[in-house]
């Protein structure tokens, strides 16, 4: 019975993930302030608080129901690709690439929710509890709806009237066609991830009190100790009652608007109506199961042509993913790079010797030499990644110079 109560309890606070901002995701781990709407009203008297105060304030959060909206703004600083930065990011959040008829579904919360990695957007929320959430992205003339309703997972996207469906996992194990349950959705998500950061090269400190979405609030403002990281500083305002994060801004160390800037616009911690976690697919909806699209992937593999296709598949995953999984970590803290060997040696076709495509990537990428020889560095606001000629990959939150060096040190 204690085993059972145990993986009761772990469900549950896994299942919380999904909306409840009750402890809080890491950049957002990600990734992700231009937000009017959240100005201050004026700073509230509010009694002191140290940072470990707040901090474990936080932690012991218990909020289990809220409803609200929600404002999120990503600013990466990613070139205007027409579009492409979107289908990409898309693209690399789909499940295969068979070109199976499941795959790609318009109602896949995988492909939905990568519209959270730019631009503005706004977002209802709403728990009750952890085995009810929803989270609603609206779009033009049209919204996209995550649902968690028992062991149901429902995704339906309005303009298309396609339905994605999916089963909660009960054994307590991460089911893999949940993953965008795992992508932050509030303040409180960001928040978690960002907290993980903190150790002995970070910051932490209350600065003052604010008012965001009519609520009084602490503000905890989180900073690297350590130079050459690009994050300049990371704010968390606390609501003062209940210890819940009302909004997240990551603001970078070289200035100008925040990265990313989530906040709640409004807010309720009342227990929301039953009929707001109901979903049945509209008659006639085009309806895909997760695992359908998971099979899709698996039996498309190398199917397109026969032998020579899934030769050829073979060896690009021998060439080009071969050590994909020994991927370290050089450097500790903010200044923590993460590098990997893609297996492709000759680097990205840049230059002449990319015709039309090279002169493109020079226009995204610098080049940059080093004991590792020669390579390109692409940079966002947040993010740098540097590919040798060797097709060695380094990448981390941190300054162009701070990655080559650690590229050389790897030598």
């Amino acid at each position: 019975m204690a085993a059972e109560a145990e993986a009761r309890g772990a469900r549950r606070r896994r299942a919380a993930r999904y909306v409840v901002p009750v402890t809080v995701m890491g950049v957002a781990a990600a990734t992700i302030g231009l937000v009017p709407a959240l100005a201050d009203s004026g700073d509230p008297d509010l009694p002191d608080i140290t940072a470990q105060q707040l901090v474990e304030k936080i932690a012991a959060s218990d909020t289990q129901q809220l409803s609200g909206t929600v404002k999120i703004s990503t600013d990466l600083g990613l070139p205007d690709l027409g579009g492409l930065e979107s289908g990409l990011l898309s693209g690399a959040a789909s499940s295969g690439g068979s070109g199976g008829a499941d795959e790609g579904s318009a109602a896949d919360p995988s492909a939905q929710l990568t519209e959270l990695a730019s631009g503005t957007h706004t977002l209802r929320v709403a728990a009750d509890g952890p085995d009810r959430q929803k989270v609603s992205l609206l779009q033009d003339a049209a919204e996209y709806s995550l649902i968690h309703d028992g062991k149901d997972v429902w995704g339906y996207d309005s303009k298309s009237g396609e339905v994605y469906h999916s089963t909660a996992d009960t054994s307590g194990a991460a089911d893999p066609d949940d993953r965008a349950a795992e992508v932050p959705a509030t303040p409180g998500d960001l928040a978690e991830e960002a907290l993980k950061s903190v150790d002995d090269t970070t910051s932490v400190t209350v600065d003052g009190t604010a008012q965001v979405a009519g609520r009084d609030a602490y503000r905890l403002v989180i900073e690297p100790k350590q130079k050459g990281s690009t994050v300049g500083s990371i704010s968390v305002a606390v609501d003062a009652k209940t210890g819940v994060p009302l909004k997240f801004t990551l603001s970078p160390a070289g200035g100008g608007s925040a990265v990313v800037d989530a906040g709640f616009t409004q807010v309720s911690f009342a227990k929301p109506a039953a009929s707001t976690f109901d979903f049945t697919p509209p008659k006639g909806a085009k309806v895909t199961e997760g695992d359908e699209i998971g099979k899709s992937a698996e039996t498309g593999k190398g199917a397109e042509t026969g032998k020579g296709a899934a030769s050829g598949q073979a060896d690009q995953k021998g060439e080009v993913g071969k050590d994909l999984d020994g991927l370290k970590v050089i450097g500790a803290g903010w200044n923590a790079v993460a590098t990997f060997d893609t297996g492709a040696e000759g680097g990205l076709p840049t230059g002449a010797a990319g015709g039309d495509l090279g002169g493109f990537l020079d226009s995204l990428g610098d080049q940059v030499k080093g004991k590792f020889g020669t390579g390109t560095v692409f940079s966002t606001r947040l993010v740098n990644a540097l590919m040798t000629d060797d097709g060695t990959v380094y990448v981390g939150a941190v300054t162009k110079d701070a990655l080559v060096a650690a590229a050389d040190a790897d030598q």
